[in-house]
């Protein structure tokens, strides 16, 4: 498994936010919701600041957690590319970062829903990123 890193703010001189994906319901398990919650220590941040990863390829993401009225936070999050202002989206890198991404949540999460798990269902779905 490809290294992801938890990073402080990067800079975000020259550079965009580009919409990669988004989940509005990482409650569904209360074991996601507290993986996030530890891991950018979003009790105490909240809705302050993303919190940022550095993928494989290099690239910058931040994770940007939204919340509902009534529910426990965060209810969900939106990630971010973090590219060249100017430069296009390379969105086959993009899908081997997000896979990369969804092994370390799952990795982190542990439990029922195993990384082996996982991957069989990357490869069953036939996704590029999850059989390289």
């Amino acid at each position: 498994m490809a290294a992801i890193n938890v990073i402080t703010t990067p800079s975000l001189d020259g550079k965009r936010r580009a919409f990669v994906l988004a989940e509005d319901g990482i409650g569904h398990y209360p074991e996601f919701r507290a993986f996030f919650t530890d891991i950018f220590d979003l009790a105490r941040v909240g809705l302050q600041r993303p919190g940022y990863l550095a993928a494989p390829s290099g690239t910058q993401y931040a994770l940007v957690f939204t919340g509902r009225s009534g529910e426990p936070f965060p209810t969900g999050v939106e990630i971010y590319a973090l590219v060249p202002a100017l430069e296009p989206l390379d969105e086959e890198m993009v899908d081997r970062d997000l896979w990369e991404i969804l092994r370390w949540m799952i990795g982190g999460v542990g439990g029922e829903w195993t990384l082996a798990d996982l991957d069989a269902t990357g490869r069953l779905y036939r996704l590029p990123a999850a059989v390289s």
